[in-house]
């Protein structure tokens, strides 16, 4: 979605929007909503270089594949279960899940408090931190998996948090 009825906000070269206009379009969004989000992410218009650049991108089919290895890797952990993607752990499995240790513990608790999450966007924030993780290699989830996964969940906070 657009952060403004034009569309460039925050590009106040661009956007034409009034303050009230703009705080009018996001109040139409209800923070429940967002919450339901798993990842929600701002992304920058590409620049002209940016955009006729010749250097080379990861390919689709090099995503694709690793994409496909981290399915296995969930398809596997959760075997006999029902669950099959990271995205269908219970809240009461998802510390299990993760590995979380006790210094992600600590980083958890300072994420929660600081930011005021609530209890979906936590339950959230720990199932997109398992996939970076997997996406990752990597049998447990750390800070790094989980400041990764509450930046996926910035853009909510950047728009909303005056309301």
């Amino acid at each position: 979605m657009n952060p403004c009825p034009c569309g460039a906000y925050p590009d106040m070269n661009r956007c034409h929007c009034t303050r009230s206009a703009i705080d009018r379009y996001l109040g139409r969004i209800s923070q429940a909503l967002l919450d339901r989000l798993d990842i929600c992410v701002e992304t920058a218009p590409l620049t002209y270089e940016e955009l006729t650049s010749s250097a080379e991108n990861e390919s689709s089919a090099v995503i694709r594949a690793r994409v496909c290895e981290a399915w296995e890797v969930q398809k596997a952990r959760f075997e006999g279960s029902g669950i099959y993607f990271n995205s269908q752990i219970p809240a009461d499995r998802l510390k299990d899940a993760c590995g979380i240790g006790p210094k992600e513990e600590r980083y958890l608790r300072g994420l929660y408090q600081q930011a005021g999450l609530t209890a979906r966007a936590y339950h959230k924030l720990l199932r997109v931190a398992r996939t970076i993780a997997d996406l990752s290699h990597k049998k447990n989830v750390d800070t790094g998996h989980l400041s990764e996964a509450f930046c996926y969940r910035s853009f909510d906070r950047k728009y909303w948090e005056r309301r």
